[in-house]
């Protein structure tokens, strides 16, 4: 079956799976073809889902007034905004199409104003100033691109320096109070349109100036968890960033540790153990949203206050894991409406939460819990017609918009994190033995899958069946292991460690370099090579769901 289904994959050709429908697009899966990426999953929908979104993420690639092609939101989103498109939907995009992600970073940075505001949104007429909407730090993105392409030193000198100049506007606008923290002045500050958390609050800020409240407003300006946390953790990487580019890091690091201090003191609840808003009425906004999934996500807190998190809430079907996680609201909230037919962080899942999380899980090492929101999503997604902003919690059906770039990214990210080959920083890549399983009516997601990347010029390519995964490096076999791990080589493919992804211990045998190597791990366990053998450096077991 092994051999049968490699052979599949490296006689699919890409341009006869993808169709271009501009000019740019030949560029691009240009691009795409050396980066080698393939993917071929017989039985079930994924495969031709995930050639249907390559083909729609081409439709999101298009040229902003004049220059390079850079990613846009898509679906009835006309332009690209910093909360995602400028973030995280580029640094998904980088590990597939670098030079539209770089292209993507820049155009910010060209666009930011002269105070040193950065645009929430580039359009087709130009930048928007309008809010702030901060969500995933974009240092972060911008320092993950940098370290997995080549490290570019111009690139990230010129980031580095449109991200301090915004560092300082947003520290001298948004802290009218003098707590420390970031202050929203409007909803869609955090994106967070309809959610019962703005209740009352004007969508936009006080005359349409990022630097205004409206003063007749009974609780603004909001004492912003999530704004915070971005900024604590985008001070973290601009940290790292001042070092490699030969200055110090420590200013950063003490401003981010002074941001971390005040996230804590005004906005955390020891009771409840979740992030609020604080009114200016110095009280808590007590609406318990996707807020807690955004402030984990920017590194907040220990592996204890995760685990905690998980629990309570996150792994909740009470509060954030319902069949298909994460709702936007929490599901005991009175106000929780799960309609997914208009754009609402009331109470549907939303795919930006979805491509956001999984940073926040692998940060603290919970890799089997992770999979246990990628499995129903990708079942939710092989079965879509369209890839739409919102989805049921309860059924997984598609709701608002279409070729909506974060939903197609979702599934070109999930792919890989369960059964593909994953480029990681400068020095790693991720090999993962995992099926998606049939988790809706008994159908079939996938009966066994193949994966292929280029790195530094060297193909790999992986096969994951029910029993086993096999990794090839230049077309031979290289590393052969029993389904259910993760290998974790060097970019030359050279045997680092493994990790239990499964909530079962994985028992057998590791075949690498003419030698047998016996294998038993646990779920989430972190063995590493010694040359001889596996030794175990991690084991935290895992957190499991409940039904409080």
């Amino acid at each position: 079956m092994a051999e049968a289904l490699l052979n599949r994959l490296r006689h699919m050709s890409i341009p006869n799976l993808v169709q271009p429908s501009k000019p740019e697009d030949a560029d691009i899966l240009q691009e795409w073809q050396e980066s080698g990426v393939r993917f071929a999953a017989p039985g079930g929908c994924l495969e031709q889902a995930y050639y249907a979104a390559v083909e729609k993420l081409l439709a999101c690639i298009v040229p902003m007034s004049s220059g390079d092609p850079v990613l846009q939101e898509g679906g009835i989103y006309l332009g690209c905004w910093l909360e995602s498109t400028g973030t995280i939907n580029a640094e998904l995009l980088s590990r597939l199409l670098p030079s539209v992600s770089r292209a993507t970073y820049l155009s910010f940075a060209a666009h930011q104003r002269e105070d040193g505001l950065l645009p929430y949104k580039l359009t087709e007429t130009g930048p928007s100033f309008r809010q702030i909407q901060l969500v995933t730090p974009l240092a972060r993105s911008v320092w993950n691109h940098y370290q997995l392409h080549g490290k570019d030193r111009s690139f990230l000198s010129t980031m580095y320096t449109a991200m301090t100049r915004y560092d300082e506007w947003i520290a001298q606008h948004r802290d009218t109070r003098g707590t420390g923290c970031v202050e929203a002045f409007s909803t869609f500050d955090t994106g967070h349109d309809l959610s019962p958390r703005f209740w009352h609050v004007p969508d936009t800020p006080y005359q349409n100036d990022p630097g205004a409240y409206h003063p007749d407003s009974p609780i603004l300006p909001l004492v912003a968890p999530d704004l915070t946390a971005n900024i604590y953790c985008q001070r973290m990487y601009l940290s790292r960033m001042a070092e490699e580019l030969g200055e110090s890091g420590l200013e950063w690091k003490a401003k981010a540790e002074f941001s971390l201090d005040r996230l804590f003191r005004y906005c955390y609840d020891e009771e409840d153990q979740f992030f609020y808003d604080r009114d200016r009425n110095d009280k808590f906004v007590r609406v318990q949203s996707d807020v807690l999934l955004r402030v984990m996500a920017c590194e907040v807190g220990d592996h204890h206050l995760f685990d905690q998190l998980l629990q309570r809430y996150l792994l909740n079907t009470s509060k954030f894991f319902a069949r298909y996680p994460f709702t936007s609201l929490a599901m005991d909230d009175p106000r929780f409406d799960p309609s997914s037919t208009y754009n609402s962080w009331g109470g549907p899942s939303n795919f930006l939460s979805l491509i956001r999380a999984p940073h926040a899980f692998e940060h603290h090492h919970r890799y089997v819990e992770l999979t246990w929101v990628l499995n129903p999503i990708l079942a939710a997604l092989s079965r879509a017609k369209r890839f739409a902003q919102t989805l049921s919690p309860w059924t997984g059906e598609e709701g608002f918009t279409e070729t909506y770039s974060p939903a197609i990214l979702c599934l070109l990210d999930f792919v890989e994190r369960l059964s593909g080959i994953m480029p990681v920083g400068s020095d790693q890549l991720w090999f993962t033995g995992l099926l998606p399983p049939a988790m809706d009516h008994g159908e079939e997601v996938a009966r066994s899958t193949a994966y292929s990347r280029t790195v530094d010029g060297q193909p790999f390519e992986l096969v994951n069946t029910s029993d086993q995964m096999v990794v090839y490096r230049k077309g031979s076999i290289h590393i052969q292991a029993p389904a259910g791990i993760r290998v974790i080589t060097d970019r030359d493919g050279r045997l680092e460690s493994i990790i239990g992804m499964s909530v079962r211990t994985i028992e057998g045998e590791l075949t690498y370099q003419g030698k047998s190597l016996p294998i038993r791990i646990k779920g989430n366990e972190m063995q590493c090579f010694t040359g001889d053998g596996l030794q175990t450096v991690r084991d935290i077991g895992m957190i499991y769901p409940s039904y409080q």
